[in-house]
């Protein structure tokens, strides 16, 4: 590949040199297309470059801003209260509970949905915290190309990039966590209880929701909602460049 690019370097620089005809400008306009159409090879040794870093250092320093950023995220969410006191990440009742609360509340029965609610983000919590080996695996995976195009991206391109490749995986993670969690945080008996109690009343309809389900959306979407804010502070704030590396990379 490297003699390809020497032979395509040179036949830039002739047709640049002579100036002739319009069908050398053409030739010029396919070399450089060839050019821009040869694949990379990967590996820090690459003389290729961002700036005047080599693209296997800049792919470090991602990979190490990743690291950092989902172990802050992780910790911040899985801890006591992470998403039941954060209204950002707050996981709310289905549509249907929600729907049964308004009733409920009239009759002053609507603690019975807190608590359920209550109950459902601890469970997320208890979840979060298996998150960290998932983005590990999927951060040591990750291909130049991959490091490069979320380099050059977006504030959150590396946060797209997880949640393409990662939540195939982290539903997979969590849905049996979240399932148990509910079960010893007493969300499933705060549910048949206010099942009981809702039904007994008038005009109430049927409700058909999936906890578990919900409880592992919602989970993905508070991790992802703070692993945005966290590249983005990593590629803005200096102040959050905690290793020299990134220093280097980002500053």
């Amino acid at each position: 590949m490297l003699i390809d690019r020497r032979l395509l370097l040179l036949t830039l620089g002739l047709l640049t040199m002579t100036g002739r005809a319009r069908a050398q400008g053409n030739l010029l306009d396919r070399a450089r297309g060839a050019l821009d159409q040869l694949p990379r090879t990967g590996g820090g040794s690459s003389s290729s470059a961002m700036g005047n870093l080599p693209v296997g250092e800049v792919a470090s320093g991602l990979k190490e801003a990743l690291r950092v950023g989902s172990g802050r995220v992780v910790k911040q969410v899985s801890s006591l209260g992470g998403f039941d006191r954060d209204a950002a990440i707050r996981i709310p009742l289905p549509g249907p509970l929600q729907r049964a609360r308004d009733l409920m509340s009239r009759v002053g029965l609507s603690g019975m949905a807190d608590d359920l609610q209550a109950r459902m983000n601890a469970a997320a919590e208890k979840a979060s915290s298996k998150a960290e080996p998932i983005f590990w695996k999927s951060i040591e995976s990750m291909t130049l190309d991959d490091a490069l195009a979320i380099y050059k991206g977006p504030a959150d391109a590396a946060t797209r990039y997880f949640e393409r490749q990662m939540t195939p995986p982290l539903t997979k993670e969590f849905t049996p966590v979240v399932d148990n969690a509910l079960k010893d945080a007493g969300a499933v008996q705060s549910f048949d209880a206010m099942m009981s109690r809702y039904q007994a009343l008038p005009l109430a309809g049927e409700v058909r929701t999936n906890l578990t389900e919900h409880t592992v959306e919602g989970g993905l979407k508070g991790i992802f909602h703070y692993l945005a804010r966290e590249e983005a502070s990593i590629r803005q704030n200096p102040a959050a460049r905690t290793t020299d590396l990134l220093k280097k990379v980002f500053g």
